[in-house]
């Protein structure tokens, strides 16, 4: 394993080199603390490696891929980790037309890897994909979870090139291919996917991003700058609707796309958050539309749905340009109790960070935050934002990979890899973390991340799914090394229905000197991918904690007595 030592402590201002050899100027961390992450996926038996399905027919799907899903699937505590596998495009194809085959042996399709934490928290991963019955071959994008029937155990949705599969857990360790039977159907390219109780029902309901029309099939030939065959961008294609299904007790999906309105907008969708964008109580639909304007679907609470994107300040750069929207992340990386959107684009764009004005509108703050310098070097995808060091501040991760050829890395077999961005938050303005070594020395085709304390020791790991190349689990290692100065709480929400983990609800938490903070409690965001759905809570050096408030999806509050720390609340609704 190698180890990163990730300097967190004040900013200076330096210049930061990118892969293009450019050098933006950008804040980056001093050291101070110093967490680190491991790379634990060999050690682990955490050995995914995605497979894209390239024939040299730059069929647009093949770069796109592919997503991670965490979810405690077995009840047993731990998170378990779901991988969305590749596949040939093209039906008249096979394995022996791969320009990167799988090496014989290795499965061609998704994979489930159970979690058997030994105790003192070493990890050991477990493939179970046969037994699970999840092991899907087709061309797999991305994964959602959420408990759709209300059992108490997370069921799982794949999404994909001209499918998307609903599994239903069966709460004995399989899993039950129920899409035909619940009316899930879709023939298009579906990429993100969230789960969602947009009416305030009780069940959850299901929204699905596409990309483009179609499968993309289409032998469309496409060139770079060079004039080398390279992958098309989406305005090759026609754009697409997502879709919107309800949930009929958890018996039945009906498509409500066009009823609910949001079938009036096409756009090319890869990354979707849900969030209460206006605070009236009903989640919202955030879209991160590639190459134009993005999508922000509020919710009327009626059923109906209208795209205010433009209104709200969130559909277009500063400077009013559509950019390539890949991924999303949603928290209040300021404190200040609202909550701010970060959303990563392509190479030379930057990502955007959307905070919120005096009135319901946001403003691109990407600038001044220091964000827009750490990423304009990159094309950026999963993103995510945790208190890595348990500061009391939300950090965050961009994991990145190209989508035409790097002229830096031509002959290259793989011409599509960047390097990674970790960005420390000093008091709601952004730091580069550098390092020569590890997560972010590494370059990869980055494309899904998702979150979570795969350890059980008290900080949020990752794992990054990579196109065309290996998966990768990184370790925190802060409460290992500095447990005096990263104290945790972490807030597992029940709601009053079922199983449900209390989706949408927002846990705000106060600790005497500092600023409150607010985590909200849900699975969407990144991209392609779902993230452990739990209120996690950075301390620093605290151990008492003030109040603990918990607003739930229906805008109830109650108040929770929190008698100790460094451990994992379970809360259930009055």
């Amino acid at each position: 394993m190698k180890k990163l030592c990730v300097l967190m402590g004040a900013c200076l201002l330096s210049a930061c080199g990118n892969d293009d050899g450019k050098t933006p100027a950008v804040a980056t961390a001093k050291p101070a603390a110093e967490p680190s992450f491991i790379d634990a996926s060999a050690s682990t038996g955490l050995d995914f490696k995605h497979f894209n399905g390239a024939t040299g027919e730059y069929y647009l799907p093949e770069i796109m891929g592919s997503g991670v899903a965490l979810l405690d699937y077995d009840g047993d505590g731990d998170l378990d980790v779901f991988f969305v596998q590749g596949g040939l495009v093209d039906a008249d194809k096979t394995m022996a037309d791969a320009t990167f085959p799988l090496a014989d042996g290795v499965s061609h399709g998704s994979r489930l890897y159970r979690n058997d934490l030994k105790p003192g928290g070493k990890l050991a991963f477990v493939d179970v994909t046969a037994e699970a019955r999840v092991g899907v071959v087709f061309d797999g994008m991305g994964a959602a979870v959420g408990d759709y029937d209300n059992d108490g155990a997370p069921d799982l949705l794949v999404t994909g090139v001209g499918r998307a599969v609903l599994y239903r857990n069966l709460g004995n360790g399989h899993f039950e291919d129920v899409s035909a039977r619940l009316g899930i159907e879709d023939e298009q390219l579906s990429t993100s996917a969230a789960f969602v109780d947009y009416d305030r029902d009780g069940w959850l309901d299901l929204f699905i991003t596409h990309y483009v029309h179609g499968t993309t099939v289409e032998r469309k030939k496409c060139r770079n700058p060079a004039a080398e065959l390279d992958y098309c961008g989406p305005q090759a294609f026609p754009p697409s609707i997502a879709r919107l299904y309800h949930s009929e007790g958890g018996q039945h999906f009906k498509d409500v796309t066009q009823a609910s309105g949001i079938g009036a907008h096409a756009g090319p969708g890869l990354g979707v958050a849900i969030s209460d964008f206006n605070r009236d109580h009903w989640p919202d639909i955030y879209v991160a539309n590639d190459g134009a304007a993005s999508f922000l679907w509020m919710n009327h609470g009626d059923g109906t749905f209208t795209e205010e994107g433009l209104t709200m300040g969130m559909a277009y750069s500063l400077d009013g340009k559509a950019q390539a929207g890949m991924g999303i992340a949603i928290g209040d990386v300021d404190n200040d109790g609202q909550e701010d959107v970060l959303k990563t684009n392509l190479q030379r764009e930057g990502a955007n960070l959307y905070r919120r004005g005096a009135g319901d509108a946001y403003t691109d703050a990407a600038g001044q935050s220091n964000v827009l310098g750490a990423t304009v070097g990159h094309t950026g995808f999963g993103v995510c934002f945790a208190d890595f060091d348990n500061d009391g501040w939300l950090d965050a991760f961009v994991t990145n990979g190209a989508v035409t050829a790097m002229e830096s890395q031509r002959g290259e077999p793989y011409p599509f890899r960047q390097l990674n961005v970790l960005l420390h938050n000093r008091q709601g303005t952004f730091a580069q973390v550098k390092s020569d070594t590890g997560l972010l020395a590494e370059r990869m085709v980055g494309r899904g991340v998702a979150t979570g304390d795969l350890d059980r020791d008290g900080d949020i790991d990752m794992v990054v799914a990579n196109n065309n190349g290996p998966a990768r689990l990184w370790l925190n290692q802060a409460r290992e090394q500095y447990p005096d100065l990263s104290h945790w709480l972490r807030v597992r929400l029940h709601s009053k229905q079922g199983g449900r983990v209390g989706s949408q609800a927002v846990v705000h938490l106060e600790v005497d000197g500092q600023k409150a903070q607010m985590r909200r409690v849900d699975a969407s965001g990144s991209y392609l991918s779902a993230s452990d759905p739990v209120a996690h809570f950075g301390l620093g050096r605290d151990t008492r904690v003030k109040s603990l408030v918990v607003e739930w999806a229906d805008g109830s509050r109650s108040e929770q007595v929190v008698e100790a720390v460094d451990r994992e609340m379970s809360i259930e609704q009055p």
